[in-house]
């Protein structure tokens, strides 16, 4: 899987040094995340179901379970060393599968196609509205409760995983952006907010997991 460069300019812009880590073995994962500050959970293939107990879908793209499953493993240790995590796209589903829950794989076949969730237009192009739920990390980060936001997914987080609660919805409900409230900050988006941070709100999330990650307590790494 390419990683698109956007993704590095917009941790650059808010301030941060983008650090791309390939998926390794497993064992490594220890060492890898001990030497971040925050991690930033990016867009991708869709993700194979039988990590959350599922069946293919017959409209299910192309799967990568290693990389699924390597994802997984880095946002547990990440959630043990209390690293700040920002998920986008794939990032937000990726979460939520970590933290044990589902997907819908199609998402036409929940909510039909009132509301288009997956944009033909550029990703600067803002496609439909989300609401943000008040009192939320997210509405304090972006500092409103209601966002335009692009769209380019078919899956969506279904049943969320423990401790997560929803932070945004489109106005089908679909689930728009996750967060876990007993973490300092641990969010994710459905959008891709990476090809809008020329917009403060969609920057404001960046900005928001660099000045997080400034705030981490590093212990020595072991001889």
């Amino acid at each position: 899987m390419a990683l698109g460069i956007t993704y590095a300019r917009a941790v650059e812009a808010a301030g941060g040094v983008p650090v791309v880590m390939p998926p390794l073995e497993l064992a490594a994962i220890p060492a890898l995340v001990a030497r971040l500050d925050g991690l930033l959970l990016s867009g991708g293939p869709d993700l194979a179901p039988a990590a959350y107990d599922a069946r293919p879908h017959a409209e299910l793209g192309s799967t990568e379970p290693r990389l699924d499953a390597f994802e997984y493993a880095v946002v547990r240790e990440a959630l043990r060393l209390e690293l700040p995590i920002l998920g986008v796209c794939r990032g937000a589903q990726a979460l939520n599968v970590a933290y044990g829950g589902t997907l819908h794989q199609h998402l036409p076949d929940v909510v039909g196609d009132a509301i288009v969730h997956r944009q033909s237009e550029e990703g600067a192009s803002l496609t439909h509205l989300v609401d943000i739920a008040a009192g939320t990390r997210l509405e304090h980060v972006v500092a409103s409760t209601r966002l335009r936001v692009n769209s380019f997914h078919h899956q969506a987080v279904d049943r969320l995983g423990a401790g997560l609660r929803v932070s945004a919805r489109a106005p089908d409900g679909t689930i728009e952006a996750i967060e876990d409230p007993a973490q300092p900050f641990v969010l994710a988006v459905q959008w891709h907010a990476e090809m809008l941070v020329h917009l403060s709100a969609h920057r404001a999330l960046f900005d928001g997991l660099v000045a997080a990650a400034a705030g981490v307590v590093r212990l020595p790494l072991a001889a």
